[in-house]
């Protein structure tokens, strides 16, 4: 479940404990600009682990640059971000997954805060809570949007983040391995968001500065494009974890908009024994009998769905879970 955020000083970097695997997964398109920077950040704040940059088709000279900064380098030929972090997700072996853009937004020390959370409290996943350290950091209209769609998802889904939308978090093993990954775009962290609360993983949130892209480094973002991008993930993911309310709403819609058409039509039968609009009739008669059908996928379906997260969980049981008793060096 999900625990409340600490306010610790952002700027304390607590020692974690020795022996773990820790890898650092930076997903790239174009950030020649920022990506050296990112490594040798992540380098010197967690220096044994082990920082993978996956190249997703850029045109400029960022899997060059990252190569020269000590990265480990490696390319996706499938545009998009979910595909990229799938393919990371897939190929890297770890006891610990750090998840950052390579924008250099993100604070690198942060994340032995991040990993030392996730050890001393047995978690699964900890989120990045944003906290813009300067104007241009974090602009109006995505931090409009990501409160309108993690309002959302707390409302569809319970209890929720305070950054659904942070590209910036910690991993354990159980979790990377058992995420089964859809999305190929910038929808992941929504899909990350909602595979956590729905399964009811141990997961937690910490607040971390947030910087503006340096100069000569360009967003990748757009606010109303990926936000409905984002919304239909979020109706999707809807659709097939709450099936049963989903179905619900539609079922009563098409049942309220039959009883609009059918009541003055009954009453005009009641008082004159005719029906005097038969095409209306007719198709309030089709509205209620589609509404029954609807209320019948969401009962069909939502049986299927509980077979399909009972697998989930037996996915997420089936993975080595991390050595939480290992001595701290």
């Amino acid at each position: 479940m999900l625990q409340p955020a600490q306010t610790t000083d952002p700027t304390q970097t607590p020692d974690i404990p020795g022996g773990y695997r820790v890898a650092v997964l930076v997903p790239c398109y174009n950030e020649e600009a920022t990506i050296a920077d990112v490594v040798k950040a992540f380098r010197a704040a967690l220096p044994h682990a082990s920082v993978h940059v996956y190249d997703n088709n850029s045109n400029d000279r960022t899997a060059e640059v990252a190569r020269t900064a000590g990265a480990h380098v490696r390319g996706e030929a499938h545009q998009g971000k979910g595909h990229v972090v799938r393919r990371m997700f897939a190929d890297v072996e770890a006891d610990i997954y750090v998840l950052v853009d390579g924008d250099a937004t993100y604070d690198a020390p942060s994340a032995r805060r991040m990993i030392a959370r996730l050890i001393e409290e047995r978690l699964d996943m900890v989120v990045a809570s944003r906290i813009d350290q300067e104007e241009a950091a974090y602009r109006r209209g995505h931090r409009a949007g990501n409160r309108l769609l993690t309002g959302f998802v707390a409302t569809v889904f319970g209890r929720s983040f305070t950054d659904m939308l942070s590209g910036y978090r910690a991993f354990s093993r159980r979790f990377v391995k058992s995420f089964p990954m859809l999305s190929g775009g910038f929808e992941i962290e929504t899909e990350l968001t909602v595979h956590a609360l729905e399964l009811g993983l141990p997961v937690a949130e910490i607040p971390t500065p947030y910087y503006a892209r340096p100069k000569g480094s360009a967003s990748k973002l757009h606010t109303y494009r990926d936000g409905m991008r984002i919304l239909w993930t979020i109706a999707r993911l809807y659709k097939s974890e709450r099936p049963m309310q989903f179905f619900a709403i539609i079922a009563g819609v098409l049942a309220l908009a039959a009883i609009v058409l059918a009541v003055p039509i009954f009453i005009t039968f009641v008082q004159q024994g005719v029906v005097p609009r038969l095409p209306t009739a007719v198709l309030s008669t089709g509205l209620m009998l589609l509404a029954f059908l609807s209320l019948t996928c969401g009962l069909v379906l939502g049986t299927v769905t509980r077979g399909r997260r009972e697998m989930k969980v037996l996915a997420y049981m089936a993975q080595r879970a991390l050595d939480y008793d290992r001595e701290r060096d």
